[in-house]
């Protein structure tokens, strides 16, 4: 397995602080800014109440219902308790669908670029990912006619992210409904990771793959959690939406592993499902601003590019133009390269885009401030501006 680039980059970024420098942190996906007060209050009265010990396994009745009730309302189907496993946040989701469905021999189909996780655990499950391409010019989505010609009789599952970490890419009812098309034609498992859902832009509408095919639910899987809507990241609360007999695999495997949720962090997720959802609209409006303000002052910066996403808080940029540049007396060869000089020279974290499966490309997380984002986007080109192609000697102003 290889480790998570995103966490290596933040744990860099990390350092540079305890050290007092001013870090621009575009780095790791997580909002910058608190729970909801209602959500804080739930988890207090929860501890006073002495929610201190163990829950079944799969999350406690209440906030089982909560998330059905919440997926009902939100995207419109509706799931029973015994369709629910709530774990220790989605990513905890994910590994353990991973060790319930795959093993030697599966092969399991994932779009590039890719949030990081996802090939490993399957390498994890001893099963193949099979990485296909996507392309730019294309938004970045996967073409049906791709889907189906990566299916084999091993293919074991199709893992789609929707808006998607990388690229904030997402599906619309029409191109979700071409792939639910081609999935028809096969037998294998369809997971959807749905955490990013609520953050969309421009008037763009999700559609919920469980709710366009309600025919595929018996082999459909929804991972969701509270982290990116609701500002949750540490409470580590998420879920699978999946067949009953699945949602058994998963109580079997996590009942051997971690057991349940944290039985506070449960309550206090309850507590956002089922709160007001009437300020997430400033929330998305704020996020789309900063998203115009990053995508725009990327852009702006000589030898990047930038393609403006549908959803998701990440801006992909394409900053092939900057290899080449000099960095200590050598030139910037690979992403990763540039994501470390970008730390270095302008204490701006992002993430290389190598890890996503897109070398060259890096990834900008823009859950920060209009200000913080147009001071690191300053930070950048003033980077940029100063460097010189490796070999080139700079030319002393007359």
């Amino acid at each position: 397995m290889a480790p998570s680039v995103t966490l290596a980059m933040n744990t860099k970024a990390l350092e540079l602080k305890a050290k007092g420098v001013d870090v621009f942190a575009f780095g790791v996906g997580e909002p910058d800014f608190e729970p909801p007060a209602h959500v804080l209050d739930a988890a207090k009265r929860a501890i006073d109440a002495g929610c201190s010990k163990y829950t079944a396994v799969t999350g406690i009745p209440a906030l089982k219902e909560a998330i059905c009730d919440f997926t009902e309302k939100s995207r419109g189907w509706r799931p029973t308790p015994q369709n629910v496993c709530v774990s220790v946040g989605a990513k905890h989701t994910l590994f353990n669908l991973a060790l319930a469905l795959y093993e030697p021999g599966d092969e399991v189909i994932i779009p590039k670029p890719y949030w990081v996780s996802y090939p490993e655990q399957v390498r994890l499950a001893g099963a193949t990912p099979v990485l296909v391409d996507t392309r730019e010019d294309q938004g970045w989505k996967l073409p049906p006619e791709s889907l189906k010609r990566a299916l084999t009789p091993r293919t074991k599952a199709i893992v789609l992210c929707s808006p998607s970490n990388p690229t904030g890419a997402a599906y619309t009812e029409e191109e979700t409904k071409a792939l639910l098309d081609v999935v028809r034609s096969h037998d294998c498992w369809l997971i959807v990771d749905e955490i990013y859902a609520e953050l969309v832009y421009d008037g763009f509408r999700f559609a919920s793959a469980a709710k366009l095919a309600p025919d595929l639910r018996d082999r459909l899987i929804v991972v969701d959690g509270v982290s990116k809507t609701f500002a949750m990241t540490g409470w580590r609360i998420g879920w699978a939406l999946a067949p009953a007999p699945l949602i058994k695999a998963l109580d079997v495997i996590q009942g051997q592993s971690t057991t349940n949720p944290t039985a506070v962090a449960q309550h206090a997720a309850i507590a956002a499902l089922r709160g007001s959802m009437d300020d997430f609209a400033r929330i998305r409006t704020m996020f789309q601003k900063r998203r115009d303000a990053m995508v725009a002052g990327l852009s702006s910066v000589p030898g990047i590019k930038c393609r403006k996403p549908e959803g998701a808080f990440y801006a992909f940029a394409d900053c092939r133009g900057l290899l080449g540049l000099d960095w200590n007396g050598k030139p910037l060869a690979t992403d990763e390269d540039i994501a470390y000089w970008l730390l270095e020279k302008a204490h701006v974290a992002a993430v290389p885009g190598g890890g996503f499966g897109a070398p060259g490309y890096v990834r900008f997380s823009y859950a920060a401030s209009e200000e913080r984002i147009a001071a690191g986007i300053a930070a950048i080109r003033r980077a940029v501006e100063a460097s010189q192609p490796a070999g080139r000697q700079a030319v002393a102003p007359a």
